[in-house]
Formats: structure tokens, C-alpha cells, sequence
């Protein structure tokens, strides 16, 4: 799968494309039979598939401009590059920087300069309520009436009665229901990145823990989570804490700390993926060291003898 930024060097899609286009935060089951057709209408077209994505995605840009919170995320740009990459459907993927300059472009700019110019679009699968240009002016319709391409609408799945969708995970993820949340995204819930130094508070409290990067985003988990972490040693349990540390911590900034059972090896600098499998409690203020050392020992113990139902 091909990646292209977007003031990157133009692939050669000469031949056309089939495109669609949204955030696909988490790529959840209604995404991928989303890339399903898609590369489904690609083969019979004889055309490559590219999914149009935005970064940062449109809601963060708006709250940042307003100045308020953040929108929860579900999925970095890598690990949303990650999941398109293994659906096996998708040739490429068009990473558009979401900016004033964007936030402005008239509809029909955007269908003459994105669609017509840079991705060859011969083939359009959206939403029939997508919206898009200066103002959300730009519509279904609109694509319809445009001869360089055909537009057909996105299908729907419905997981139990529920339109999967990436709001319905975020709520599910927010209240600690991963196996819900697992149900609706068709995979595990997972978050990777690299491991950095921290304060190494855990090597002291005899439980020592990989402190996990991840981008500053707003993400829906809060909490104390049983775990399998993936990096070159394999696929191994554990247990995580993933909040704002505030028997240690007065900051504002969401921290993922994992701490790994029966692995001694050097993580710093190595990339680890999260796989968040069951949630143990909610993160709490402890009044002394002492009672944190106690909870991080019961939860280790739950961690280990949990199992999936």
C-alpha cells in the first residue's frame, strides 16, 4: 500500500482511480465493507483504490480553532495506516493536511483540484450525507452531477442493532466495554508506539513499566486495562494504566504505562503495539505511595488470571 502525503510527489494514477473518502477512525466493521466495495468496484473498473483521509481530522482542527477540548480519537495516523494497510483493499492512501486553506476551498474546487487533478477519480464512494467545501456546502448531489466520475453511496453495517460507526466506539471504549468496542471494530482495540524514558517510578515500586509515546491526541480510554503488548520479543501479556497519573502527576496529558509480564529485555526505543483486552477499574488519586504499590500488585494479580469469556 502506497502512502502519499500531500505535498509529496504525485503517484502516477494515470489509469484512474476508485476513491473514497472520510476519517476512518479506527477502520471499524463499517469502514472495511466500506473498503470492501471499494476495491471490489476498483477490480471491475480495472482502476486503483485510494482512500482519501485528513489530517488532523476535521473536528480537531474546528475545536482547536474554537479553542475547546479535543475530540476523542481512536486511532493515530500510523495506527490508522496500519489497519488500512492489513484490510487488503486499498492500493494507496492520500493523506490530505486538513488546514485553513482547506477549511475554505470551494466545493467545486475541491472536485476539480482533489478529485479530477491529483487523483484521477474515475469511481466515488461516500456517504449520501457527506458533506465537504467551505462551509459543508458541498454534497451528494453535487457529486452525482459531475460527469468525470461515478458516485454511488457507502454502505451501512449494523452490529447489534447498532450503526457501526466511530462514535459508537468511542462511547463504547468511554464506558470500558472493549469487548463491545471489539465487536463493533471487528478487531482488538489497539494503540502502538515507541518506548521513552520516564520517571522510573514504577522500577521503584518494583513493578517496572514501558512508558508508551503517543501522539497528543484526546483518546476515549481512562483507566486500568488488561493487556497483550506485540514487539520483537512476540505477543505477551500484561497490564496498563493509561491516564494522567494523579497520585504522581499534576499534568493534563494522557500517559500510557505498561508494564509486561515475564520480559526482561531492553524496550527503550522499540516500538510496542497495545492490545487493550479487558478493563480492571478506573484511574485513582492514592493518598501514599504505599497504597498505589498495593493496587498495581492487586491489579498485576487480576491482569494474570483474567480470561476472555
Amino acid at each position: 500500500m502506497q502512502v502519499w502525503l500531500g505535498s509529496g510527489l504525485r503517484p502516477d494514477w494515470s489509469g484512474g482511480t476508485a476513491v473514497t473518502i472520510g476519517n476512518f477512525d479506527g477502520v471499524h466493521c463499517g469502514h472495511r465493507h466500506i473498503l470492501l466495495r471499494l476495491r471490489q468496484e476498483a477490480d471491475k473498473r480495472g482502476l486503483a483504490s485510494v482512500v482519501m483521509i485528513f489530517e488532523p481530522q476535521p473536528q480537531e482542527f474546528f475545536a482547536q480553532q474554537a479553542g475547546k477540548s479535543l475530540p476523542y480519537r481512536l486511532s493515530p495516523l500510523r495506527d490508522k495506516l496500519n489497519l488500512l494497510a492489513e484490510s487488503g483493499c486499498v492500493d494507496a492512501v492520500y493523506v490530505l493536511r486538513f488546514n485553513q486553506q482547506f477549511a475554505l476551498m470551494q466545493p467545486m474546487d475541491f472536485i476539480r483540484q482533489m478529485l479530477i487533478e491529483k487523483l484521477s477519480a474515475r469511481y466515488l464512494l461516500v456517504g449520501d450525507d457527506f458533506r465537504f467545501g467551505a462551509h459543508r456546502s458541498g454534497d451528494f448531489a453535487l457529486l452525482q452531477a459531475q460527469e468525470a466520475f461515478v458516485t454511488e453511496r457507502t454502505p451501512s453495517v449494523v452490529v447489534e442493532d447498532v450503526r457501526a460507526s466511530s462514535t459508537a466506539v468511542r462511547m463504547a471504549l468511554a464506558a470500558g466495554n472493549l469487548t463491545y468496542a471489539q465487536l463493533l471494530l471487528g478487531h482488538e482495540y489497539v494503540l502502538s508506539g515507541r518506548v521513552k524514558h520516564g520517571a522510573k517510578l514504577g522500577r521503584e515500586l518494583g513493578c517496572p513499566t514501558a512508558n508508551v509515546h503517543l501522539p497528543a491526541l484526546h483518546y476515549a480510554l481512562n483507566g486500568v486495562f488488561v493487556v497483550d503488548v506485540t514487539g520483537a520479543f512476540g505477543r505477551k501479556r500484561g497490564v496498563a494504566s493509561f491516564g494522567k497519573n494523579p497520585t504522581v502527576s499534576a499534568g493534563s496529558q494522557q500517559k500510557l504505562e505498561v508494564h509486561i509480564f515475564d520480559c526482561a529485555a531492553n524496550l527503550y526505543g522499540q516500538r510496542l503495539g497495545i492490545h487493550f483486552l479487558h478493563k480492571l477499574r478506573d484511574e485513582l488519586k492514592f493518598d501514599s505511595l504505599a497504597a498505589l504499590q498495593a493496587q498495581i500488585f492487586a491489579d498485576m494479580d487480576a491482569a494474570r488470571i483474567w480470561q476472555a469469556a
